[in-house]
């Protein structure tokens, strides 16, 4: 696949695809003749998997760490792991603050329109 076609299907820059290469995100992408970016299945799954974990807000910094580590081979199993562990329990307390957000906007938003029309009503008294 070409850069073009790769950043369409992750919706991803083809800049940002040549950052994520050039940071050691991604294995160097092999290239056709002519020069040109021909990604494989395997620097696909790179891509999906790296977009997965940015979205999931895990920083650039602790994927390339995570890559150098699986560059490194089995040996770094239980290190790879443990900073997936710590991944996730960032994740899981980002999403428990998400969640105390969305309570406090439902608490608001029930009964909003009825609250704001006694607002309205006090306002054209005065």
């Amino acid at each position: 696949m070409t850069i073009a076609e790769v950043s369409e299907k992750y919706g991803l820059s083809a800049d940002t695809l040549r950052y994520y290469e050039r940071a050691g995100l991604l294995p160097v992408i092999k290239r056709t003749p002519g020069g040109i970016r021909d990604y494989d299945e395997d620097d696909c799954r790179w891509v999906e998997y790296i977009k997965c974990m940015r979205s999931a807000g895990v920083s650039v910094q602790t994927l390339i760490e995570y890559v150098e580590l699986f560059r490194r081979g089995p040996e770094t199993i239980p290190k790879r792991k443990a900073l997936l562990i710590e991944q996730r329990r960032q994740i899981v307390e980002r999403i428990e603050q998400m969640n105390a957000v969305l309570e406090r906007l439902d608490w608001k938003l029930d009964g909003y329109e009825e609250h704001m029309l006694r607002c309205e009503e006090g306002l054209k008294r005065e």
